[in-house]
């Protein structure tokens, strides 16, 4: 179902005019967008970096790795699910991944930065996109699967968005989430970033059961490379401020193999039904019964 932003009616129509209240939100370039007033700039994001990110991402052992995990979430505790909306999708690539693997899927993804969102769209073929606010979602018990990746730790109302994303999911759905692990990790990097924090596991699972949903499962990734993480913040402190997302972002080629492998290991240790306790980053996911 729908939902008016406006006077909260709930409807099935084929357009976005509410039948109570006539409101309509805008379109453009195809895209409806239901928080303008967000589209160009906030406080969760450089804008400008976004076209960093679509050159690094392609081949960041990080991000293949976060790209893998998800996909096999979506396989292993979703199996059949007809579709999957990703809240926070940036410039696509999480999407496009899933354009590729799971072409059965029928695909939406939000973003609150306009600019994102034209990257994302020259990037994908077949999903569907809106501009949104992740604290007001327009949808009520509209999708079977909603996935945020390294979406929450940038917005201050966490809790709001949990408990919309509960609104906005079907029962006997859920969600696969990702964030950024221990507040140890706290780094100018964070800061640079915009994150409002770094959160222990009993902390989000504490979170996502407030807002009804049921805990499934857990487990940390980047457990493996954890030591480098906590050298590599020591070095790049006080850098984050000259150069920007590059230090984490960057990384020399041999390195970045290297990387991807033992990531491959890790992963496989995850889908043996390891549950590792510590590392960078945190995977959850949870149901609504």
């Amino acid at each position: 179902m729908k939902k008016c932003l406006q006077c909260n009616e709930r409807f099935g129509d084929p357009g976005w005019k509410c039948p109570r209240c006539g409101f309509a939100p805008e379109s453009k370039n195809g895209r409806w967008i239901f928080a303008p007033e967000l589209s160009l700039q906030n406080d969760g994001f450089h804008v400008e970096d976004f076209e960093l990110l679509s050159r690094a991402e392609r081949d960041h052992f990080w991000f293949q790795s976060r790209n893998r995990l998800i996909l096999w979430a979506i396989r292993r505790f979703f199996p059949g699910t007809p579709d999957f909306f990703e809240i926070g999708c940036g410039n696509g690539y999480v999407l496009e991944w899933l354009e590729k693997k799971e072409p059965r899927l029928a695909l939406s993804g939000s973003e609150v930065y306009g600019s994102a969102l034209d990257y994302a769209g020259q990037r994908l073929e077949k999903t569907t996109l809106f501009q949104m606010d992740a604290r007001k979602i327009p949808f009520d018990n509209e999708f079977n699967l909603i996935g945020a990746f390294d979406v929450l730790e940038h917005i201050k109302e966490d809790e709001t968005v949990l408990t919309q994303m509960y609104q906005a999911v079907k029962k006997g759905g859920g969600v696969i989430l990702t964030v950024p692990q221990h507040k140890f990790l706290w780094s100018d990097s964070d800061k640079f970033s915009f994150h409002y924090r770094r959160y222990e596991a009993d902390e989000l699972r504490g979170k996502v059961e407030k807002a009804g949903f049921v805990f499934v499962a857990m487990s940390s990734f980047v457990s493996l490379l954890l030591p480098f993480m906590l050298v590599s913040r020591w070095m790049s402190k006080g850098k984050i401020k000259e150069i920007g997302p590059k230090v984490e972002l960057e990384i020399a080629p041999i390195l970045n193999f290297v990387f991807k492998r033992v990531l491959d290991i890790e992963r496989a240790l995850i889908r043996m039904g390891l549950r590792l306790p510590f590392g960078g980053s945190l995977l959850l996911i949870a149901k609504k019964i």
